[in-house]
């Protein structure tokens, strides 16, 4: 890492305001577990783990499913460790075929819906049967142009630039325990 890059990222995080506690994420992440686990029923739903970000909310989210989940996961960027979005970058597809399956994409952000809007086609070209998108975040911003939204939320903000708790600032900070904003001072 570059000095310069490393000054910014530690100062960024010095600076940052706290958005939302561990705690208040954790509670989210019950709630979403229980009206996952409701919608889900019996089947057996394949988990979609949209990577890097959507890591740590999956992870967590998993644990409070009691009943059988299939894992997977697809790789996507579009910020490419950047503070704005381009066009989606393949990393990897998933394994596991998803042919008459109910998929649910886990992901840790939803802000304009470009990416999920995405992985959706993506997931019923495929062949999945359902399609739902769970996020641990979604931005509420003034204009949603894709008249797109996710199926299971799990906190709202403000249209600031988040990172922590799996979302990442320049692609550090991924691994901070709650989320932060970068300071607009």
């Amino acid at each position: 890492m570059e000095d310069s890059l490393l000054k910014d990222v530690i100062k960024t995080r010095e600076q940052a305001d706290l958005l939302i506690s561990e705690k208040d994420i954790n509670k989210a992440i019950d709630q979403v577990a229980e009206r996952l686990q409701a919608t889900m029923g019996e089947e057996v739903p394949v988990f979609l783990c949209v990577m890097k970000g959507g890591l740590m909310f999956t992870s967590e989210l998993m644990k409070r499913i009691q009943s059988p989940i299939e894992l997977d996961y697809l790789h996507v960027d579009r910020y490419r460790n950047k503070t704005h979005g381009s066009a989606i970058h393949w990393h990897k597809e998933p394994d596991i075929d998803l042919t008459g399956r109910l998929v649910l994409l886990v992901d840790d952000i939803f802000d304009e819906g470009y990416t999920m809007q995405e992985l959706i086609a993506y997931c019923k070209a495929k062949g999945a049967r359902k399609v739902l998108s769970v996020v641990l975040l979604k931005k509420i911003l003034a204009k949603n142009h894709l008249k797109i939204e996710p199926d299971f939320v799990g906190l709202t903000t403000t249209d600031r630039y988040v990172f922590g708790w799996g979302m990442d600032y320049k692609g550090y900070w991924r691994n901070l325990s709650s989320v932060y904003a970068v300071s607009e001072g």
